[in-house]
């Protein structure tokens, strides 16, 4: 079956979710609509509605209009088999020791890597990003070195793919927060597929605002692939509640970012240990 969608974008979260209340009210209606933040640090937000009918393009000009957002991309989809275009699209990725997958390539899993199955969700982390394949390769080069981390936390976990990781490495139990409560929601989900049970906590939590990482701290790795802002925002708090001698590996970062967040954390007290650049993204490696 055909459907549609109309794409539009505005500065900040208020008017965006304002724009896609309006949305409800169209006629033809919309089948969803939704609100995403552009990760680009730039503030934009993303209003999507999708239609089983072609939507009205006058109607949605003149809310575009209200809203101050800019002119509604309307494109028509073709009738696909989704299933099968996400397994096309995320092939299995090889990032050092470890190996990340979905269930449709489990036989290509090689006997000599740590295996991470991951299905593509609703949560940030499949491992194709190149932010997450950043995180992924520091922390493999860590290891190479012969770091064990005893005390690991993964903020802002979304599909605890980095998590996982460590609990492969880590004798002891790994920490994964997000600030989004269905994002721990497939992180628990994840944590069960690859056999993890009982070495991952996933909990909810906004940066390092939470009794439990209070009580677990100091770490000896840290991971944070969030973005820009909230990284800044947090240097302070992640130095606190990282061990001397103890790693923090950032990514979520463009590449023009990269020397403001090394700068801002520097200045916190740690020496940055490695930049590497995949794309467009920017992993920081940081020790106390």
């Amino acid at each position: 079956m055909t459907t549609w969608t109309a794409l539009t974008t505005t500065t900040g979260r208020a008017p965006a979710e304002d724009l896609a209340e309006r949305l409800e009210h169209l006629d033809p209606e919309a089948t969803g609509i939704g609100v995403f933040e552009v990760e680009d640090g730039s503030g934009l937000f993303e209003v999507a509605a999708y239609f089983t009918d072609p939507p009205d393009a006058v109607q949605l000009a003149v809310l575009a209009k209200i809203a101050g957002a800019a002119d509604f991309n309307i494109s028509e989809v073709p009738d696909e088999d989704w299933v099968a275009k996400v397994r096309r699209d995320l092939p299995p990725v090889a990032a050092g020791r470890f190996f990340v997958y979905g269930s449709h390539d489990a036989d290509k899993v090689p006997d000599d890597k740590i295996a991470l199955l991951i299905e593509a969700a609703m949560a940030f982390g499949t491992g194709h990003h190149g932010t997450t394949l950043g995180c992924l390769l520091a922390f493999d080069r860590l290891v190479d070195q012969g770091f064990v981390p005893q005390n690991a936390v993964d903020i802002g976990a979304g599909t605890a793919v980095l998590a996982m990781a460590a609990a492969h490495i880590s004798p002891n139990r790994v920490i994964a927060t997000d600030i989004d409560p269905t994002a721990v929601e497939v992180s628990i989900a994840n944590t069960v597929a690859n056999g993890l049970e009982g070495r991952i906590d996933s909990i909810v939590a906004a940066g390092f605002d939470a009794a439990a990482l209070d009580e677990a701290a100091p770490f000896d790795l840290v991971f944070a692939n969030i973005l820009k802002g909230p990284l800044v925002a947090m240097a302070p708090a992640m130095f606190r509640a990282t061990a001397p001698g103890g790693y923090a590996i950032l990514s979520g970062i463009l590449n023009e970012q990269a020397d403001s967040v090394a700068a801002v954390y520097v200045g916190a007290g740690y020496n940055e240990v490695q930049r590497d650049s995949i794309g467009d993204w920017t992993t920081i490696t940081l020790c106390k």
